[in-house]
């Protein structure tokens, strides 16, 4: 095939050194979530079914997607779009 340029991209791992900031910084994180209420503010807004608009964008400054996800869960539970 004229004028395609193949290219190659160099892999670059992390250092075991890397690695372990990295699950520092998660493990630091997930404790810092665990005492933040957040998730509760957000899981009571859900329930009195408010717009969790605002309630959401303060849980994300200290929960993970999951967190968050398995709190929208637990209130709603699994969202199923109707076909």
């Amino acid at each position: 095939m004229a004028g395609e340029i193949a290219t190659t991209v160099e892999l670059i791992r992390s250092t075991p050194e890397e690695k372990a900031q990295q699950i520092t910084n998660v493990a630091a994180f997930v404790r810092a979530a665990s005492a933040a209420k957040g998730l509760t503010d957000l899981q009571s807004t859900a329930r009195d079914r408010k717009n969790i608009f605002a309630a959401l964008m303060e849980a994300v400054k200290t929960h993970s997607l999951g967190q968050i996800s398995h709190a929208l869960y637990d209130v709603g539970g699994e969202y199923r779009r109707n076909m």
